[in-house]
């Protein structure tokens, strides 16, 4: 369940104009930035990017880069368009792709680029289908192959990448309380979390935070961060500051 909380329909003419103002005059309005880019979802955020690029032939995302300091990785992710994830399963394809991994795997070609390209290009059912069809067939998940070389940054990344898509909810909620146990939060996890999954199930990654944490993920946030960038991610998670 999304919490990302939105208008039915805005008006991308008038948002884009909204941030066009709020770039100007003396120091950027990020108040007005949050009450925009906070409250939109992908759809109508793509809109926004490109009748702003349409009414004054410049990037909104490079506008933003250029105002914005601390937070705009976050809203320039939230300006960018989202990659779609379709429920569609192919699965032909599903068993074709579990063989390449199957023979990238007995090969010991971990680092071969037909893995990162099925996994960062299919859908996740899609890829869910395919890692469900290989461990029919080898009696093993995939992620024990990964487990053998951790130290290996880039192996240790695509098994992130497998667990995320196999059990998205549980793999989340560790990212988000490693990042607000640290010292110093780990603004760059947090905001990844929460901007990708405000409009996917970011309600039941909080459900469990709180169910695992004892302390509702609003209120730690709330807590653990300032300014702008808090308000925006509040925003995200379904409560104004």
């Amino acid at each position: 369940m999304a919490t990302l909380i939105c208008p039915e329909h805005p008006s991308p003419v008038a948002d884009a104009e909204a941030l066009r103002k709020a770039f100007q005059g003396w120091g950027t309005n990020e108040k007005a930035i949050v009450s925009i880019l906070g409250h939109r979802n992908a759809v109508q955020t793509k809109l926004i990017r490109k009748t702003y690029e349409d009414m004054y032939a410049e990037d909104l995302v490079k506008r933003l880069e250029s105002e914005l300091s601390g937070d705009f990785e976050l809203l320039v992710a939230l300006a960018s368009p989202y990659k779609y994830f379709g429920d569609d399963i192919n699965v032909k394809l599903a068993k074709v792709e579990a063989d390449i991994l199957h023979d990238k795997v007995k090969d010991k070609a971990l680092n071969d680029e037909e893995i990162m390209r099925i996994i960062s290009t299919r859908s996740n059912a899609q890829i869910v289908a395919t890692l469900n069809n290989y461990k029919d067939n080898n009696g093993v998940a995939i992620t024990k192959a990964f487990k053998d070389d951790l130290e290996n940054s880039y192996l240790a990344a695509l098994l992130s990448a497998i667990r995320s898509i196999n059990n998205p909810q549980k793999y989340y909620e560790k990212v988000l309380r490693n990042a607000l146990s640290k010292p110093g939060t780990d603004e760059d996890a947090l905001t990844r979390v929460i901007v990708t999954r405000a409009e996917k199930d970011l309600k039941n990654i909080k459900d469990l935070y709180y169910k695992r944490n004892s302390a509702t993920l609003d209120h730690v946030v709330g807590k653990e961060t300032s300014s702008h960038y808090k308000a925006l991610l509040l925003a995200l998670l379904g409560k104004e500051d």
